[in-house]
């Protein structure tokens, strides 16, 4: 099972698939094979992490009917969680699949505002909570200082926990050099961190080498999409390309990667080894329908594909 891992969700989410045949506008659009999914950023790696056999707990900003509903999929789901209560409504989430077009809508709202004094229950909530590894992800709600997440990095490291950090924009800057041992951002949400396009591989592995070596994190992953992903480490640098798979949809695969490397590490894989369990993880969720998380066999069996390719 391996050390436990804390995932933390500020603005977490009910997360709403759903199938059309055409969508199209003002007409009333009938959709159908409708499933309702706990999501938000931690709360998605917490369900990969328990698929995949791992001890982990989902601390979660939770408000409203629509909070009680995604502590109830989480139960169902057989999710441990630590629930931070708000007085804002949890947010509802919505991915519509056009089945005509063979497009895919997301439809993510902006979510709660957060008090200051529901975000110091949260970072009371993590304190409580041990666990040998926490991984902060998703973006941060309204009324939350930019620099949260530099503060429950800093106050995890003074802990001795090895911090994760998935979000983009202010939020990743403020954070950067503060005991961050991963940091996960997609390629285009790197290039906005670096303030420059990185055209290709040379440009992306120097910039990713560049945090590490500064201090900014640990290590650094960055998502390429079909281009599989890189980590880099203060050992090297490592590289695996995206498995060709049967894909229906693209939401979790992000959150799926950093989970099932981030349980990888905590096993004490080595990059290699942690980055090919990413992959593997990434293209199991991209062969779910919908927000469904992605099968452990499934990512069993592709981690042994990634570990040839």
């Amino acid at each position: 099972m391996g050390p436990r891992i804390v995932t933390l969700t500020l603005n977490p989410a009910v997360d709403v698939a759903c199938d059309a045949e055409a969508v199209r506008p003002v007409h009333k659009v009938r959709t159908f094979a409708e499933t309702h999914d706990p999501g938000g950023g931690g709360v998605n790696v917490a369900r990969v992490i328990r698929e995949l056999g791992g001890d982990v707990l989902a601390v979660v900003l939770t408000g409203g009917v629509t909070g009680r509903f995604l502590e109830e999929l989480l139960e169902e789901g057989g999710v441990p969680c630590h629930v931070v209560p708000i007085a804002g409504r949890t947010r509802i989430a919505m991915t519509v699949h056009d089945r005509s077009a063979r497009q895919e809508y997301r439809f993510v709202p902006e979510g709660p505002v957060a008090s200051a004094a529901e975000l110091e229950a949260a970072l009371a909530a993590l304190a409580a909570e041990p666990g040998g590894w926490l991984v902060a992800s998703g973006s941060l709600p309204r009324g939350a200082p930019v620099d949260f997440y530099a503060t429950v990095a800093r106050l995890a490291a003074e802990r001795g926990q090895h911090v994760v950090l998935d979000t983009s924009g202010p939020a990743l800057q403020a954070a950067l050099g503060h005991g961050l041992a991963l940091i996960k951002p997609s390629l285009g949400e790197f290039e906005a961190l670096v303030g420059r396009k990185l055209p290709d591989a040379a440009a992306q592995d120097a910039a990713a080498m560049a945090v590490v070596r500064s201090g900014g994190a640990a290590r650094v992953a960055v998502s390429l999409g079909g281009g599989g992903a890189l980590l880099a480490t203060p050992e090297g640098l490592w590289r695996r390309p995206a498995l060709d798979v049967p894909a229906r949809s693209t939401v979790g695969a992000g959150d799926s990667f950093l989970a099932a490397m981030t349980l990888a590490l905590a096993r004490g894989s080595d990059p290699a080894d942690a980055l090919a369990w990413g992959i593997a993880a990434g293209a199991a969720a991209v062969m779910q329908t919908g927000t469904a998380h992605p099968r452990r066999a499934d990512v069993e069996s592709l981690y042994q594909r990634a570990c040839n390719v």
